[in-house]
């Protein structure tokens, strides 16, 4: 079982393919001040979404987002997903060929957003804008 606000096993992501499922993750994050994670059936493939808007910490740094950003990419290169969406606060991927390996995308850059918005809040001269 995980602790609110931490990052999600990859086993624990929730399938959101059907709206209301989305829409009860999405509260649930809200309510334990995390950054919301889910995975959804997109036709063939799966999706990947995450979004630190539902957290009311600090958000990701435009530095931290870099790091991940170039995970995707990495991840684009590689033919692991054919699309990517990475706002200063939402990633989304798609598609990936299994659930398995969607969860595990899934619980990997959850817990990096996680990790890196710690650094956020515990280092003060990372919140400092040069």
């Amino acid at each position: 079982m995980s602790t609110p606000g931490m990052p999600l096993q990859a086993g624990l992501i929730p399938d959101c393919t059907e709206l209301e499922a989305h829409r009860a993750a999405y509260k649930k994050a809200k309510a334990a001040d995390a950054i919301f994670v889910c995975i959804a059936r997109r036709g063939q493939g799966w999706k990947v979404e995450l979004d630190a808007m539902a957290s009311r910490k600090p958000q990701v740094t435009d530095q931290a987002m870099t790091v991940l950003q170039s995970a995707v990419e990495a991840l684009v290169l590689e033919g692991t997903v054919a699309q990517a969406n990475i706002g200063a606060d939402y990633i989304s991927m798609w598609p990936i060929k299994t659930e398995e390996k969607a969860r595990a995308i899934a619980a990997a850059f959850h817990a990096a957003m996680h990790g890196l918005q710690q650094l956020h809040i515990v280092i003060p001269r990372l919140r400092e804008k040069p």
